[in-house]
């Protein structure tokens, strides 16, 4: 070995044993590198083995760095500089070049120049610590930095305090390595005091690592002052030690000033980096090369801002997928096609590496799980290349069929969820898609029947998208052409049009023919078979013919009616096949106008409020409820019998205004007045003006009532209390006749009733009789599954002269009903009554009511009805058939012809009170007769 430096090789043997470097030789030099030589080369330039042996070289010139003592006030402010420092800390002297300072006090800040500044303010009295310079080659060296308080040496001067602090005591500041290697005690430095050449002395130590914790560290040879530490120390938990050294006589007197000594402990390499935070990221597939996934944190608990600590980052696997920054810890995608659908989960190994990543460096491994996120890449697949369906005609919102797709993209998420659409083929609005919620099918419906005469087969094209666009991939939306077969069904007649517009004029004459509307067997595309029925006819104005389906007119069209909607009238037709199967058609019939009405006056009454010498004048309003050019604007004249003293003015197209020409007094005055219209269609009309003082003039004019009585008089009194009593002669009058028991009114009569009145508001019973209230007669013929037999209704009627019976009779011809049944309405006819159908004549009335006469006139019917069946003619057999009564329509007031002709039923003489005008009067005298008995 060569030791070029006494002074060092006294320390290394003093502070590493001979035996040391017996050793295995790759422990000693790791060793050596390690700890050694960043202490050594402080002394020397070079250091290395050369054949297993270290080798030191001496720098050229001395790198000597000494402690740099400052006296600083006893406040320091934030900012202040130490500004004695800055030539200290500039490795005066040294081979290197300083390039980055760490102060060991966060009180403290070292500028790169050097300077050595205040981080806040703070005071002291005496302050240590140590600043750690950086040189250009990577070797740190330590600069102690001792501060003292301005008013403790005032008396002496600065150069003088240094020269004693030097003289005083020594050494200088010294430091431990962490977990040295046994065997302990081991002297680590030596103190003294410059009192030691006048006195004996000892020496004593107190403070952290001597008397608190950790108790009994270091230990000082009291005689000596050889300072020793007795364990294996850890920086990481005592990163340096504060204690005082003293100094005694023999007599126990303090002989010097108490000497603070800081102990640093130097780092080595002992502590692996470890991972902190989480281990889990996330990113979305398909993502851009270079997006950023998320950062690895790791730590060390070595000393900061050496490469103790420098940590390196690095990737294991899935190096074709991510990078990672070898000293941030940033992962990043390196591929934009990154596809969760291949692997939803990337197990991530990474290493972090101390020393810079250096092969000597500790290291730890972990593993991470990046996770890739779902985006919408992969459109809906149909399972098959063509779908085929099958639907019924006139089916409506019936699912047809099911369309399976199939999605890769995660599932229940809207990159999942199908949307189905018709894109072809839907013109019509027949076709409706959902989607099954669970199963993610299309559901093909139809909302709108179709018709397999038109079309037999429908073609649509099925498109399925996502409920959120496509990303990353050039990928369209995929469509599936689909066969849907139309079933032929036998359907009713269809009206074509389904809605017939016709123009027809207003007032146009009973049984014109406006229009035909036929329906079409949409099997055999005729008509042939088919009958036709009004549905709705709200005016009865229209009669359909039942075998060709002709329009005509049944009752005047007046486009004023209040059924008229806007010149528009609507009915309903229903077409019925032979087997029964309906359609349905609509009319709408616009209706022309034409002048069939002339201008009139509403209000004749008019009020003119006399305003003395003034004229006064009202306003006189007329309409006419045709339409322009046939009413408005209309023209207004005075009659032939006008008297001058009226004049118009003011006039609109449908009001006038009536003014005096003179003065007139108070009274009550006809103005004729002759208006038209457009066409000179019109008529004189009398307008009655009433000339007096208005209490109010608005709305019209209000009379006072001065006037009103002045104007009546005492024959307009008379006139009322005449009229007053006359009504009361009257009431007393219908009082008595009601009160009086009426004779029996006959009417000549050739019909056999005997000029009685006889009660005819019962018709042959109807439909709604049941078989329990009919009488079969004996030998009754059978037509068509049914019997026909004579039915018969006896209904006594009182009468002054004794009791009748009257019969009716039904079958054989007399009434004929039959119902027809289309769907699930009904539709009532009747034939016709035909007194002289076999060859009698009319029913003569019974001359007593007993049973026996009864059943011997129906004896007599059977007997005539026999012999008329005997004849040869043909055409009797026609008159023995059912017959049908004309339908009246849905809607009739009238109803069913049978509806009034229940056996059982209790007369009911309601019904006259529906009759009209005409007929008022008989219901009277009926009503009367009955009542009465008479």
């Amino acid at each position: 070995m060569l030791w070029e430096n006494r002074n060092a090789h006294q320390q290394f043997v003093k502070t590493y044993p001979a035996n040391f470097l017996t050793r295995q030789k790759k422990e000693t030099k790791r060793y050596l590198f390690l700890y050694l030589l960043p202490c050594l080369m402080r002394t020397f330039s070079l250091a290395g083995f050369v054949n297993d042996s270290l080798v030191l070289i001496q720098s050229a010139a001395s790198c000597e760095l000494r402690p740099v003592l400052v006296q600083v006030p006893k406040r320091l402010p934030a900012g202040y500089v130490i500004s004695e420092s800055k030539e200290e800390l500039s490795l005066k002297g040294c081979a290197a070049k300083p390039v980055a300072f760490t102060s060991s006090d966060p009180d403290f800040a070292v500028n790169t120049d050097g300077t050595i500044i205040t981080v806040h303010g703070l005071e002291i009295t005496t302050k240590r610590f140590s600043v750690l310079v950086q040189d250009e080659n990577g070797i740190d060296w330590r600069v102690d930095i001792i501060l003292s308080c301005k008013d403790e040496a005032s008396q002496k001067s600065s150069s003088a305090a240094r020269k004693r602090i030097k003289r005083r005591w020594r050494p200088l500041p010294f430091s431990l390595i962490e977990n040295d290697r046994p065997p302990f005690p081991k002297e680590v430095e030596m103190i003294a005091s410059d009192s030691s050449a006048t006195y004996s002395v000892y020496y004593e130590i107190s403070g952290q690592g001597v008397t608190l914790d950790p108790v009994g560290l270091f230990t000082l040879n009291k005689q000596t002052g050889m300072i020793s530490v007795t364990r294996a120390v850890d920086r990481e938990q005592y990163p340096q030690f504060n204690f005082t050294a003293r100094v005694f006589d023999l007599n126990g007197k303090e002989r010097d000033e108490s000497l603070p000594i800081t102990v640093n402990v130097d780092d080595v390499n002992d502590n692996a980096p470890e991972f902190i935070g989480s281990r889990f990221f996330t990113v979305e597939e398909r993502c851009r090369a270079g997006t950023r996934i998320g950062k690895v944190n790791a730590t060390d608990k070595d000393q900061p801002n050496t490469s103790h600590t420098l940590i390196k980052f690095t990737l294991l696997n899935s190096t074709n997928m991510f990078s990672i920054d070898p000293f941030t810890g940033e992962i990043t995608a390196k591929t934009n096609t990154l596809d969760r659908e291949a692997q939803d989960k990337v197990y991530v190994e990474i290493e972090i590496r101390d020393m810079g990543g250096a092969p000597n460096g500790l290291f730890s491994r972990g593993t991470f799980v990046i996770t890739l996120t779902d985006v919408n890449d992969n459109p809906p697949t149909f399972k098959e290349k063509l779908y085929k369906a099958k639907v019924q005609e006139n089916q409506e919102n019936v699912l047809v069929t099911r369309i399976p797709v199939e999605d890769k993209d995660l599932v229940n998420t809207p990159n999942w969820k199908a949307l189905f659409e018709v894109t072809k083929g839907n013109e019509s609005g027949n076709f409706r898609m959902e989607t099954d919620p669970k199963t993610n099918e299309g559901l093909l419906y139809v909302i709108k029947g179709l018709d397999f005469e038109k079309t037999p087969l429908v073609n649509l094209e099925i498109t399925a998208r996502n409920e959120v666009p496509l990303v990353g991939t050039d990928t369209k939306w995929l469509t599936v052409p689909l066969e849907l077969s139309v079933g032929d069904e036998d359907e009713g007649p269809e009206f074509n049009p389904s809605i017939l517009y016709l123009k027809v004029k207003e007032n146009v004459p009973n049984g014109t023919v406006i229009g035909t509307y036929k329906a079409l067997d949409p099997e055999n595309k005729n008509s042939d078979g088919i009958k036709y029925y009004k549905m709705t006819d709200p005016g009865n104005w229209i009669t359909v013919v039942e075998n060709t389906g002709e329009l005509k007119t049944a009752n005047t069209i007046d486009r004023e009616s209040p059924l008229v909607h806007k010149d528009m009238y609507n009915i309903t037709i229903r077409a019925v096949d032979e087997s029964k199967k309906t359609g349905k058609g609509m009319v709408i019939i616009q209706i022309e106008d034409v002048n069939d009405n002339i201008p009139v006056i509403p209000g004749k009454d008019l009020i003119m409020c006399s305003k003395g010498d003034t004229l006064g004048s009202v306003l006189v309003e007329a309409m006419d409820m045709d339409k322009p050019p046939y009413s408005t604007p209309l023209l207004f004249e005075f009659g032939a019998d006008h008297d001058g003293k009226w004049k118009l003015k003011d006039a609109t197209d449908s009001s006038v205004v009536l003014e005096q020409a003179v003065a007139m007094p108070n009274g009550l005055y006809s103005v004729p007045l002759l208006v038209k219209d457009l066409q000179g269609f019109g008529k004189e009309q009398t307008v009655n003006v009433r000339l007096c003082t208005c209490e109010r003039e608005d709305n019209g004019g209000i009379c006072g009532a001065r006037s009103a009585s002045s104007s009546l008089g005492s024959l307009g009194i008379l006139a009322l209390v005449l009229s007053g009593l006359l009504l009361l002669l009257l009431s007393l009058l219908l009082i008595f006749i009601c009160s009086t028991k009426r004779e029996k009114l006959y009417i000549s009569d050739d019909t056999g009733t005997g000029g009685m009145l006889l009660k005819s508001n019962t018709e042959a019973p109807g439909e709604e009789v049941k078989d329990g209230a009919l009488m079969l007669i004996p030998g009754a013929e059978v037509v068509d599954g049914s019997q026909q037999s004579g039915l018969m209704e006896s209904k006594n009627m009182t009468s002054a002269s004794g009791r009748y019976g009257q019969s009716f009779f039904q079958g054989g011809g007399v009434y004929n009903t039959t119902t027809q049944e289309f769907g699930t309405e009904k539709f009532y006819s009747s034939g016709r009554y035909d007194n002289n159908m076999y060859g009698n004549a009319t029913i003569q009335k019974l001359s007593n009511t007993n049973t026996l006469d009864t059943w011997k006139t129906n004896g007599r019917y059977l007997d005539r009805k026999l012999a008329y069946l005997g004849d040869e003619e043909e055409g009797r057999y026609a008159d023995d058939l059912l017959k049908t009564y004309g339908h009246e329509g849905m809607g009739s007031p009238a109803g069913s012809v049978g509806c009034c002709s229940l056996v059982a039923e209790q007369e009911s003489l309601e019904f006259l009170n529906t009759l009209g005008p005409k007929f008022r009067p008989l219901a009277d005298v009926c009503y009367t007769t009955n009542r009465t008995g008479n």
